[in-house]
């Protein structure tokens, strides 16, 4: 790992993607940071085209910076959705400089957008795991047990209903049917022993009889 002078407001430590660029000093918006510097590769060259690596950094369609020797301190910054830095290209003069854009407090990660190209290539097939991006992925996870949590308990308050249906159903016609047992069936004999207690002869229907003829006198 590469020394730095201790009046250098970073040092290089320990991130979420292996080692990453941490203020040690206030740094104010608008601060020139670190240079980020290497070989430079012409692309007109053939030979300089075929260079391949994480750390090249294309300032025109012709100069490109070779940013993987180990004393390019900037190459340890790491990329983020949401940064605090970025990169000031000056095209003319073949420099760039890592800039922030915020007030970066002791202790925090400095980092920068790597552009949609590198984030294409390298990061979207494994997963950009910027603060940015987790915080993102938390908040869907959490969405989604919520979502989970609230199915299954739909479903059981529904299991729950169909259950309590049917046993308030028979429950019911248990009870028609003791008040069914309870309720004296009604019959001719009760109420004809009512009537002789009362002394109410039962009129029978008579027959009509036939007339007797007078006899001639």
């Amino acid at each position: 790992m590469p020394a730095i002078s201790s009046n250098k407001p970073y040092r290089i430590g320990r991130s979420k993607t292996g080692l990453g660029l941490f203020a040690t000093k206030p740094i104010k918006k608008g601060t020139k940071i670190i240079r980020y510097f290497g070989p430079m590769l012409d692309c007109r060259k053939e030979k300089d085209d075929a260079v391949e690596n994480k750390y090249l950094f294309q300032i025109n369609g012709r100069w490109t910076i070779d940013g993987s020797v180990r004393k390019n301190i900037a190459r340890y910054i790491n990329h983020s959705c949401r940064p605090n830095a970025e990169s000031d290209v000056s095209a003319r003069k073949r420099t760039v400089h890592i800039r922030a854009i915020k007030n970066i407090a002791p202790g925090e990660e400095i980092n920068y957008d790597y552009g949609t190209e590198y984030f294409k290539e390298y990061l979207k097939p494994i997963g950009c795991k910027c603060d940015s991006c987790e915080r993102k992925r938390a908040k869907q996870r959490a969405e989604a047990r919520a979502a989970k949590t609230s199915t299954a308990k739909s479903a059981t308050k529904a299991k729950k209903a169909k259950v309590a249906k049917p046993a308030a159903k028979a429950k019911s016609m248990a009870a028609n049917k003791s008040k069914a047992a309870s309720t004296p069936s009604k019959s001719r004999a009760p109420k004809a022993a009512a009537n002789r207690r009362a002394g109410v002869k039962t009129v029978k229907s008579a027959k009509a009889l036939p007339k007797k003829r007078a006899r001639a006198a």
